[in-house]
């Protein structure tokens, strides 16, 4: 395909640099519900426009808040005394023809089935309200769909990287907060909630994780019961980190804020397993990105893709292919250590004719990037080639974002 760069980056790889920092917002973090519940209802909204009229309709509702609600925790269980509210935001198709589209009840039921199936103790009728401020799209960018061609225009003129492979300690962050998120773990532990933030620092080969868990108060029977607790699970943490990652130490701080002797105001106490009962707000686009960490020595998106439809908004589809081809290239081509891949689209511009598509690679020595080119190029072209194949996964939920 056209446009397309590929050169040699003159940096040296992550892993060998002394110094790096990545976080991770767990699924129960309230910026990472706000991505989750709006990214549900694009594919439960794709899904019922693939139903009624076999493709998907302009929308795009990548615009969130959850704001916090007012809970009391108590040892051995406390009460949500106000709920938080969901609100969504921004644009979708509501009637064609005379056929109406429920936007707003398959946005509240998305959001409903999501957080029980994500959370033991919020009852999402009981604890949650819902405001959705969900509008019909404009004019020009609803026309967008209207118009003719194997692929859509983009909608946006917008900009995308991507990177592979992940770090050492970006693999250490992303797979400890699925471990303490896992069926497996919640059974053992119980007391742990689903609001889980980790803090990764890496100097030279020694990792540090400041590790944020909100606990749950039902399991709780006083402050020294809090404590013991909170030391089962510092050291399931430790068992298993322990020699996995190949790092040279890895060391666990859990709840750096709490202090003995003062009660619940010195405990990370809730009642439903999240800050967002009571503490904390979120909004779309403040988590991860659309591999699941907060890389910070890393180039990253300014686009928040969740929410936004998988046909012709580049802030979904190019963000999550730079991944894909980055990853390809890194499985494909031995020679290549690290890469950053980079799509550029304009509006109204077809999806599958970046204005630029560039890979930069960081090479083993002595390697020479041109002999590397052809083989970067078919990865590429290949992926463009199954552009629709690509966008149908992620309108049904199949490849993730959040």
């Amino acid at each position: 395909m056209n446009n397309v760069y590929v050169n040699k980056l003159g940096r040296v790889a992550l892993e060998d640099q002394p110094l790096e920092i990545c976080e991770r917002k767990g699924m129960g973090h309230p910026d990472t519900m706000c991505d989750s519940v709006m990214n549900q209802i694009s594919i439960e909204l794709s899904k019922e426009y693939i139903k009624k009229f076999d493709v998907v309709l302009h929308h795009n509702v990548d615009k969130s808040l959850l704001a916090a609600g007012v809970a009391y925790p108590e040892f051995g269980g406390g009460k949500v005394e106000e709920p938080m509210l969901f609100v969504f935001g921004d644009r979708a198709t509501f009637k064609v023809g005379d056929e109406e589209i429920p936007v707003n009840e398959i946005a509240e039921r998305s959001t409903k089935d999501w957080l029980r199936k994500h959370f033991r103790f919020i009852d999402p009728d009981k604890h949650v309200a819902y405001q959705s401020q969900i509008k019909p799209g404009s004019m020009a960018l609803a026309d967008i769909f209207d118009r003719k061609g194997k692929f859509l225009g983009s909608n946006d003129t917008s900009a995308a990287v991507g990177y592979a492979p992940f770090t050492k300690t970006e693999t250490v962050i992303k797979e400890l907060e699925n471990y303490l998120n896992s069926g497996e773990f919640k059974k053992s532990y119980p007391a742990s909630g689903e609001d889980i933030k980790l803090m990764g620092l890496r100097k030279n080969g020694d990792l540090n994780v400041t590790v944020a868990m909100a606990m749950v108060d039902q399991f709780i029977d006083n402050e020294a019961d809090y404590f013991k607790k909170k030391a089962e699970i510092h050291d399931a943490i430790n068992e298993f980190v322990d020699e996995r990652y190949g790092l040279d130490k890895i060391s666990i701080d859990l709840n750096a804020l709490d202090v003995k002797d003062r009660g619940l105001d010195g405990l990370y106490l809730t009642v439903t397993g999240t800050s967002a009962e009571a503490g904390d707000s979120g909004q779309v686009g403040r988590g991860n990105n659309v591999v699941g960490v907060i890389p910070l020595n890393r180039p990253m998106s300014s686009e928040a893709a969740a929410g936004k439809n998988p046909v012709s908004h580049v802030g979904k589809i190019y963000n999550a292919l730079c991944y894909r081809i980055a990853n390809r290239i890194i499985e494909n081509v031995s020679e290549v250590r690290e890469t950053y891949v980079w799509l550029l689209s304009q509006i109204g511009r077809p999806i599958n004719e970046p204005s630029v598509c560039s890979a930069q690679l960081i090479t083993e020595d002595g390697v020479d990037v041109l002999k590397l080119t052809p083989q970067i190029d078919e990865i590429i072209a290949y992926e463009f080639e199954h552009l629709a194949k690509f966008c149908d996964d992620l309108a049904l939920g199949h490849i993730t974002v959040s």
